[in-house]
């Protein structure tokens, strides 16, 4: 046996405890020795030992109480406990038993019995420290798949939040539907079609993932949920599924950052295929409904209504590095847009739309 394994006696005799320590000792582990029962009990909960021999006759605490208490608490109810009394009776086992002990030892003790149990104790305590072990490599594991996964749709800081809330009631992704203001947020590749006519297949899904990268990476630090990746559009919400206070600054700064991050690879695209390119977006805010639509097959967790639909038109009719915004996020990031070119539209009907949307345009 190796010195790793500590061992706590608890006896108000001092020549027995001391007789039990080097019985103890003599095996190769480590040994601590206690007179009295709350000394025992503070003593165990400040540093847990890996086993403890308690005596039932004890100054303050009894063994029963403290052997109560340890089987009570999580953080020490796996900790082996042998009782060792000088008590027969048969009220006291059952006492004992209820208590929660692993073990009884009677006085006065016998070395080789307290050696066979010892070692029994310490091969299930190791037992069960090792199959704990396993199961929270397993939850770790578990948790960083679902991080992972998550980390699809949100920023990494919001998953690892996402992980942490996971099983309270106020977790995100929940499977009821609700209703909240959002910030939708659509961005689309101006000049697509002519890229997928004219450029080779494999190259056009090449163009496609460095342009998803960026605007995902926009979307991302400032914390925006990526709701939907379609063709050569981007879905990104704010305020869902987390509060955000300052959620239109955030959906502004990550336009201004998906356009002009993607402005040198539109040059270079330029220079490399001779194609035209920008990034045309579509911003309202207002309510939409969140939760989980699908069929028992396949589901997703997103975003519906007008405001989502109003900001899908705005973002088709965006020319390149245009964001075509609705008066209510316009009045939201007003004290944003210092030298920015803004012209109200004035009130549009927009596809599908059967009222008007005052629509404002914001040139990069």
């Amino acid at each position: 046996m190796h010195v790793n394994f500590r061992v706590l006696v608890v006896d108000d005799d001092p020549d027995m405890a001391a007789l039990l320590a080097r019985i103890v000792a003599a095996e190769g582990m480590a040994v601590d020795t206690v007179y009295e029962g709350d000394s025992a009990l503070l003593g165990v909960l400040a540093s847990p030992p890996d086993l403890v021999l308690l005596d039932v006759m004890l100054p303050g605490k009894n063994g029963f109480e403290i052997c109560e208490h340890l089987k009570s608490d999580p953080a020490t109810a796996l900790i082996p406990v042998v009782l060792v009394t000088a008590l027969e009776d048969r009220e006291s086992r059952v006492r004992g038993i209820e208590a929660g002990a692993d073990d009884f030892l009677s006085k006065p003790v016998n070395r080789e019995e307290l050696v066979a149990r010892i070692k029994t104790l310490r091969r299930l305590h190791e037992t069960r420290r090792e199959l704990e072990q396993r199961r929270v490599a397993a939850e770790v594991q578990r948790k960083e798949a679902i991080r992972k996964a998550f980390a699809r749709y949100v920023s990494p800081r919001l998953a690892d939040s996402i992980i942490r809330d996971l099983g309270s009631d106020d977790a995100p992704f929940k499977a009821h539907a609700h209703r909240a203001e959002v910030i939708a947020l659509f961005a689309d590749l101006r000049g697509f079609t002519r890229i997928t006519e004219s450029i080779a297949v494999h190259t056009v899904v090449e163009m496609l993932n460095e342009y998803f990268s960026v605007l995902t990476e926009a979307a991302y630090k400032h914390e925006g949920t990526i709701f939907n990746m379609a063709g050569d559009s981007l879905l990104v919400g704010f305020n869902v599924p987390f509060p955000q206070s300052d959620a239109p600054a955030r959906a502004w700064r990550t336009a201004l950052d998906m356009v002009s991050a993607f402005g040198p690879m539109s040059r270079a695209w330029r220079g490399r295929y001779g194609v035209a390119t920008g990034v045309g977006i579509g911003i309202c805010r207002g309510e939409a409904i969140i939760g989980n639509v699908g069929s028992p097959h396949y589901m997703s967790y997103t975003v519906i209504g007008n405001t989502v639909n109003t900001a899908a038109r705005l973002m088709q009719m965006a020319q390149a590095d245009e964001v075509l915004v609705s008066r209510a996020f316009y009045q939201s990031i007003r004290e944003l847009l210092a030298g920015n070119r803004v012209e109200a539209r004035g009130d549009i009907a927009l596809r599908g739309m059967q009222e008007t949307t005052s629509v404002y345009s914001i040139r990069l």
